[in-house]
């Protein structure tokens, strides 16, 4: 049996809420620097994306929380992925790949038009999965994040039968 299938992706709840800032802030320390915008969100993740009407999604591997993603209401039809984390322990089983299947299921579940996010060219497989699931880069606004040097975006189609 493959790690893919052992990886259980669960929904945000108040008892897991310090999960999406441990593994934001192992990665973000690792790779750049954390920010005032993602002390914010992530010290407060309910009130921050929850109540605003995004989503928080966990990967759960064995007893553990691996990782997670959320996804930040921008409008009604256009949500940024964010927040997307995977602990070094267990990259490259393809806990980051579950995570973003899991993401675009979501976003067509719940209608939303389109997804962005803001990332940095020196992450290479990162871009790589989200090149992979059909992300397109596109011109970056400044003053979003200091550590974004990309933008990309992905079109859903959220045709109903």
């Amino acid at each position: 049996m493959s790690t893919e299938n052992k990886v259980e992706i669960i929904p945000f709840t108040i008892e897991l809420k310090d999960h999406i800032k441990i593994l934001n802030l192992e990665w973000l320390e690792k790779h750049f620097k954390v920010e005032p915008k993602d002390q914010i969100v992530l010290s407060n993740p309910q009130t921050e994306i929850i109540d605003k009407g995004g989503f928080i999604y966990y990967a759960k591997y064995g007893n553990q929380i691996v990782g997670t993603f959320s996804l930040l209401k921008m409008d009604q039809t256009t949500f940024e992925l964010s927040k997307m984390a995977v602990t070094t322990t267990v990259q490259g089983l393809g806990i980051g790949k579950k995570l973003m299947a899991h993401c675009l299921a979501v976003a067509k579940e719940k209608e939303i038009k389109k997804l962005i996010l803001y990332s940095n060219r020196s992450l290479k497989s990162a871009l790589h999965l989200y090149k992979t699931f059909g992300f397109v880069e596109v011109a970056l606004e400044s003053g979003i994040y200091e550590r974004a040097d990309i933008k990309m975006e992905i079109a859903l189609n959220t045709f109903h039968n």
